[in-house]
C-alpha cells in the first residue's frame, strides 16, 4: 500500500472516530490507530478509562468497529490490541 493511501485511510479512519471520540471522552477515555495494514486492517489502542474499563470490549464491538466498518468501507477488519473478549 502506497504511503499516500494509507495517509487517505487513516484520514477517513480518524473523521470515522471523531464522530465516537465524544462519548469515549466523557467517560475520560480516548482511541488511538496504531497501524492501517497492507491488507486494509486498522489497528487501534484504547487510552485513558477505556484501556481498563469492563465495557472496552462491548465499546469497541458497539461503537467501534461498527463506525469504522460503516464510515470506511475500504477497511476490512478493526483489531483493538488491548481489548480482551473481541
Amino acid at each position: 500500500m502506497s504511503e499516500s493511501l494509507k495517509n487517505n485511510l487513516k484520514h477517513k479512519v480518524e473523521q470515522a472516530l471523531d464522530t465516537i471520540r465524544p462519548y469515549l471522552k466523557s467517560d475520560n477515555g480516548d482511541v488511538t490507530v496504531l497501524d492501517i495494514t497492507p491488507q486494509n486492517v486498522v489497528k487501534l489502542r484504547f487510552e485513558g478509562a477505556c484501556s481498563s474499563c469492563t465495557m472496552s470490549a462491548m465499546t469497541f464491538k458497539a461503537g467501534v468497529e461498527e463506525t469504522i466498518l460503516r464510515m470506511v468501507p475500504e477497511i476490512t477488519a478493526v483489531e483493538a490490541l488491548n481489548v480482551e473478549n473481541v
